[in-house]
């Protein structure tokens, strides 16, 4: 009986399933905007260009001039953003015939168990990336306030124009802090039969426009993110045509390859999951306003779209340049620009 289960055993089930598996298992990249590979082909050095759209100034002529002056035209462009695709992780393991036939009841608890590995790897990559972004905004968060802390970091996001969706990611210790103050109400709102994905686990619920999500490798105490801070490039290799057994597949932007093939001079299965990827931030222009009440646009991008966030004894903002401060008119105490 273990034999014809061996036998009847579909490759593209079984890379189809730990896709599935895979994509449900990630937490920290599941945070990331998911991008593919297909334009990355034939590209040198694996870099490709990505157009990012521009931003223009508004400007103002004044009522009833004495029309000394003409009105300002601006010129429109985009910019283009380097991004590299190059990383792997992946899971190979080796079984006799001995294991094969006596110790595993098919092959799809083996994939599981590799699946696993990819995803653990997958988590520590993403998280690694995230810690070594050149935060610009650092937030401390007052442990005795965190719900005023959390209102005012919200204030930042609005000021800092952050786009969509937004996120905390958040180490033990956060969370400890986040679930120990009674203000705040937090706790994990997922039903035992919902929580079919590490991330609805993860989610310890959602907050003034933040949704807290648990990251266990993060080594300092959160980040807060919209879309497109971070992006996660993820695809699978080709299943070479000498290999007779093994697919590709995908799940949610999450994409995998599964190839199984004999070593005859040692009678054993070799089992192999592979998915390629990179992690990599995005930074933007910003618009701001001039005293005359005409916009610009900021002379360097900024990383802007993620905050580093500590916890301490007292709230502040750390601004990572005077630019940045001047556009957003973020104060380093409250938050907020002054009579705001």
């Amino acid at each position: 009986m273990a034999q014809e289960n061996h036998t009847n055993i579909k490759p593209e089930k079984i890379a189809a399933t730990a896709a599935v598996a895979l994509e449900e298992a990630l937490v920290v990249p599941a945070a990331f905007t998911r991008k593919g590979i297909e334009e990355y082909k034939g590209a040198k050095d694996d870099t490709i260009n990505v157009t990012v759209d521009g931003v223009l100034p508004y400007r103002s002529y004044g009522w009833r001039n004495n029309r000394s002056t003409p009105i300002q035209f601006d010129e429109y462009t985009e910019r283009k953003v380097a991004m590299t695709f190059g990383d792997d992780t992946y899971s190979g393991i080796r079984l006799t015939d001995e294991q094969n036939e006596m110790d595993f009841d098919g092959w799809a608890k083996l994939a599981s168990k590799q699946t696993e590995a990819i995803g653990r790897g997958l988590e520590y990559k993403a998280t690694a990336a995230m810690e070594a972004a050149p935060f610009e905004v650092v937030v401390t968060l007052d442990e005795a306030n965190l719900r005023g802390s959390l209102i005012k970091l919200k204030a930042v996001f609005d000021k800092l124009r952050v786009p969509g969706r937004r996120r905390i990611m958040v180490s033990s210790d956060l969370e400890v802090a986040l679930l120990d103050d009674d203000k705040l109400n937090l706790a994990s709102n997922v039903g035992e039969a919902e929580a079919v994905t590490a991330l609805r686990e993860a989610t310890l619920g959602r907050k003034y426009t933040f949704d807290f999500i648990k990251a266990d490798e993060l080594s300092f105490d959160g980040v807060a993110m919209g879309d497109g801070g971070f992006v996660f490039l993820n695809a699978a290799p080709s299943v070479p045509q000498s290999v007779p057994f093994g697919a590709q597949a995908s799940h949610n932007g999450v994409s995998l390859r599964w190839i199984r093939d004999y070593e005859t001079e040692y009678q054993r299965d070799r089992s192999l999951f592979t998915t390629w990827h990179d992690f990599q931030y995005i930074s933007d222009p910003l618009v701001g306003r001039d005293g005359s009440d005409q916009s610009f646009i900021s002379t360097v991008n900024h990383f802007v779209r993620a905050v580093k966030v500590e916890l301490g004894a007292s709230y502040a903002v750390e601004l990572g340049n005077a630019e940045l401060a001047t556009i957003t008119g973020i104060t380093s105490t409250d938050g907020l620009s002054d009579g705001a």
